[in-house]
């Protein structure tokens, strides 16, 4: 009976710190779009977004811990008029020549219950690295019903000065603030 007991403790505690581990998610480049919104003239918000994205996602639900590194391809900027994606990646705004990409390490995840809310970290655009915290506003871990994997999804948001990032050409007249949006989804590794 003791040895029953025994085995059966070990297969919990083996149980218990698997789920605890750890878990690696890649980004779904096919479901991520970070987009981009700034007051045009005050005449209109202008939306913008990028095709290309890459990236990890580390969650550890029950210690309550994670990270996020997200790479943006900048040279995928898509504003909807070829001419206009070819302004936007000239030296006075993104500079995709020099700085191809742009990216986002988080420094600190913050939950409430089981759920991340906010995540602290660096946002590294045009060379120059910002602290921001982006906010959370929908998270679902769930099996994917078409990878047949464990998946997760999120949307979150923060506004930066673009003149922080040696960007603010045209301000005030351009809007300074920008809002950037993210719908992440990514698929367990």
């Amino acid at each position: 009976m003791k040895k029953q007991l025994a085995v059966l403790a070990l297969a919990a505690a083996a149980a218990t710190s698997a789920f605890a581990e750890p878990q690696t998610f890649a980004i779904d480049n096919s479901h991520t779009f970070p987009r981009f919104s700034y007051s045009h003239f005050g005449l209109s918000t202008q939306l913008s977004h990028f095709d290309k994205t890459t990236g990890n996602i580390v969650l550890d639900k029950a210690a309550k811990t994670g990270s996020v590194d997200i790479t943006i391809d900048t040279k995928s900027v898509n504003t909807g008029f070829a001419t206009f994606n070819e302004h936007i990646q000239g030296e006075d705004f993104l500079d995709t020549a020099k700085y191809p990409t742009a990216t986002f390490k988080s420094t600190k995840v913050i939950f409430e219950g089981d759920k991340p809310t906010q995540i602290e970290g660096k946002l590294t655009l045009k060379g120059v690295t910002k602290p921001v915290t982006l906010t959370v506003t929908s998270f679902l871990a769930m099996p994917h019903p078409m990878m047949k994997k464990d998946a997760i999804g999120a949307n979150a948001f923060t506004v930066v000065k673009r003149s922080d990032f040696n960007a603010g050409k045209y301000a005030p007249y351009v809007g300074d603030d920008v809002r950037i949006d993210i719908a992440v989804e990514a698929i367990r590794q």
